[in-house]
């Protein structure tokens, strides 16, 4: 019975995270986490003579696993942010099982618990960083495969020239569908083969190289193929035959790794599915919730926080103090023009307001001026770093790192903003960008987050705003030229957009 309520009160605690993170597995990257909760109640059921024999010894140290994810809970909750939330199930599911079960059955089971973890969708400015990085490793492989075969090709950021073609390493071909199985897969044969500890951390270290190399391999074949029978012929049908031959070839070296570890000298480990020794059910018997003081604690802690979640509004909604309709579209000796975003996009954003406007100096110079506005940050509904939309783009970040730009006469003397040169085919641009939140200037995901939960805690506030500008580097200038003429705009910029968007007090 109490079980049964547990479930109900997580179910109704993590419905929209739950949801989310099935709405993610839709994405090929993430496709095999349909088999994570299967594979490990499977694994439960394979150890159900184990766990009988383990002793249930309730435990007040399971509290602190459960208020450790009551807490990330509530920083996920009000920050925004989902795989915060998929960490707090996770810490509530250790702490319910190690309050009622006890430390010896809750270790009995450490494997498929933590199994548990693999199944959680990376937030997605790590996930779009972990892209990036293994588009660019797998264009360089490719390269220096398609070299040693003998053919010409250059590689510009994520784009191989071949002379007679360009193929573009797109962020399906990242390689991150085959990385994340292959460590799942790699896991469950280190967790099933006999040995001791170091043989079962080389064979799960060893599936992201494999990944990697057999990709880097996958777009090297690309490039040969379309030298015979042109770039069409690598579309379509052969696309997803490579993909599925380099999960098969990672999988044709893992096999025989397993096997040359295994008779690699060794002491044997115990078999995964050996138990405690000398163990015996001492306690209630396994499987029986007792309604004892622990279940009254962890039920009332539970309960406390739905109430909370659901009965307290957090994030009061602030409109913006002029609509960005009416941004001036003359900055001093700037002259500009507004454009507008497809309704797809602002509905995918899920911004309050936003201004798009290109201006110009008298020398010609552009930049391209950006800012959205969000009445209240929630779930699903949170400001989108540049970090993560530009790359998705096809735009390289060559440098990245922050700038301090000199405002004689505003508040501190300075603004210091994130800095990025980015490149595309051939093309190049100086982007700075920051993050005014309810009076302060931030400019990263986790400061975000953060400042979102504690203003969402003390002040019943989440709004906030992305202001990104973004200039060329013209083919007979240098990048410290546009570097100026981009600070230039913002010391202009900055003064203005205080009118527009709320400050420390609204």
């Amino acid at each position: 019975m109490v079980g049964a309520v547990y479930m109900l009160l997580v179910a109704v605690l993590y419905h929209q995270a739950f949801s989310h993170m099935v709405a993610r597995w839709g994405m090929e990257d993430y496709s095999y986490a349909y088999f994570i909760p299967f594979m490990t109640l499977y694994i439960l059921w394979e150890k159900r003579a184990v766990l009988a024999k383990t002793p249930t010894a309730p435990s007040w140290w399971g509290l602190g696993a459960l208020l450790l994810g009551l807490g990330f809970y509530w920083l996920g909750e009000l920050g925004g942010e989902y795989f915060t939330l998929y960490l707090s199930f996770w810490w509530v599911l250790v702490g319910l099982l190690w309050l009622h079960l006890g430390w010896p059955k809750l270790r009995a089971m450490a494997f498929p618990v933590l199994l548990v973890l693999t199944m959680f969708p990376l937030p997605n400015f790590l996930h779009t960083k972990v892209t990036l990085g293994l588009k660019l490793l797998a264009s360089k492989l490719g390269v220096a495969m398609l070299q040693a075969y003998g053919m010409s090709a250059y590689r510009e950021g994520n784009v191989i020239d071949l002379g007679f073609t360009q193929l573009q390493v797109v962020d399906a071909c990242s390689g991150l569908r085959y990385v994340f199985p292959l460590i799942v897969l790699g896991l469950l044969l280190a967790y099933f083969m006999r040995g001791p500890l170091w043989k079962k951390a080389i064979l799960v270290f060893s599936t992201v190289p494999i990944a990697v190399v057999t990709n880097g391999f996958r777009v090297a074949l690309t490039g040969v193929l379309s030298e015979r029978w042109g770039v069409a012929a690598t579309e379509g049908f052969f696309h997803d035959f490579t993909g599925w031959f380099v999960f098969m070839a990672s999988l044709a070296i893992l096999l025989p790794e397993m096997a040359l570890l295994r008779a690699v000298g060794g002491r044997a480990g115990r078999p995964a599915e050996a138990g405690p020794r000398g163990t015996a059910a001492t306690a209630a018997p396994a499987g029986h919730w007792r309604a004892t003081s622990h279940a009254v604690v962890a039920l009332l802690l539970l309960g406390t926080t739905l109430a909370l979640a659901h009965g307290v509004e957090f994030r009061e909604r602030i409109p913006i103090r002029a609509p960005l309709a009416g941004f001036p579209r003359q900055l001093g000796e700037w002259t500009g023009k507004g454009s507008s975003m497809e309704q797809r996009f602002i509905d995918t954003l899920d911004l309050s307001d936003y201004a798009l406007i290109d201006y110009r100096d008298p020398a010609g110079g552009g930049v391209n001026f950006y800012v959205a506005y969000y009445e209240s940050q929630r779930k699903g509904e949170s400001i989108h770093s540049p970090e993560t939309c530009l790359p998705g783009g096809g735009w390289i970040f060559t440098e990245a790192g922050s700038a301090e730009i000199a405002m004689p006469g505003y508040r501190g003397g300075s603004i210091s903003v994130n800095r990025a040169l980015m490149e595309k085919l051939g093309s190049r641009q100086v982007s700075y960008f920051w993050f005014p939140q309810r009076g302060r200037v931030l400019r990263n995901a986790y400061q975000l987050k953060l400042y979102t939960f504690w203003d969402a805690l003390t002040r019943q506030r989440t709004d906030g705003a992305l202001v990104r500008v973004i200039t060329p580097v013209y083919p007979a200038e240098a990048t410290p030229d546009a570097e100026a003429r981009l600070q230039s705009f913002v010391r202009a910029l900055v003064p203005v957009l205080d009118q527009y968007l709320p400050g420390k007090e609204g």
